[in-house]
């Protein structure tokens, strides 16, 4: 299914088209992911994004003030979706803390390999955003972290994981999950589910789990 059909369609081609966005916002929003992966973010013009979108510059303008908002709103909605799915596995949880770095880590890896494009972007034009729009971000990944350190400082302290760095762990974990987004193709010979598994497992021997206590 084209980008376009599925927009039409009503089903979200990606983490940062909106239910709410209209389909040519939704088209710009698309064309932008695809420019800014593909050619980097100082090396996409404006028109590169309307032609790709299959509108003009002023109808992109009518949208997006500039490029960077552009830029800003892809990565900004990345991030937010990160946050949510990441949340929500936890609030389904319960209190076990190798159940809860499973599924924070099935969240995080399962957002980067789904979601390539956008992840890279999010990770690689962090050095294009302004000033605030650059302390958002920062403060939303920080949130993200922030999670993974809980769960790992809970399980240290309750005697289920023997990891002495525990916050070296959980930033070890994310970098780990992130850094999917880089290497994991769909088409490849692991399906997501079993990369999901795999880096579970490996979560859980770096922060010294020790099984049910």
């Amino acid at each position: 299914m084209t980008q376009a059909a599925q927009i039409a369609s009503g089903s979200s081609p990606s983490p940062v088209v909106l239910d709410s966005d209209e389909p040519t916002a939704a088209a710009i929003v698309l064309a932008g992911v695809e420019q800014f992966s593909a050619r980097g973010f100082h090396g996409t013009s404006v028109r590169d994004i309307a032609s790709s979108a299959a509108v003009s510059v002023g109808t992109l303008y009518n949208y997006f003030e500039s490029k960077h908002q552009l830029l800003f709103t892809i990565i900004n909605r990345g991030m937010d979706d990160l946050l949510i799915k990441t949340e929500d596995a936890l609030f389904g949880a319960g209190t076990d803390p190798a159940h809860r770095l499973r599924v924070i880590v099935g969240a995080h890896v399962g957002q980067h390999a789904n979601a390539p494009r956008e992840s890279m972007i999010g990770n690689s034009e962090l050095r294009s955003l302004d000033p605030a729009a650059l302390a958002l971000i920062i403060a939303k990944r920080d949130a993200q972290q922030r999670m993974f350190n809980r769960v790992v400082d809970d399980g240290v302290a309750r005697g289920v994981f023997t990891t002495t760095v525990p916050r070296e762990a959980a930033r070890f974990i994310v970098t780990a999950c992130t850094a999917v987004a880089v290497w994991f193709r769909q088409d490849g010979p692991l399906k997501v589910e079993e990369i999901i598994a795999r880096y579970q497992e490996t979560a859980l021997q770096s922060v010294g789990y020790q099984g049910h206590k």
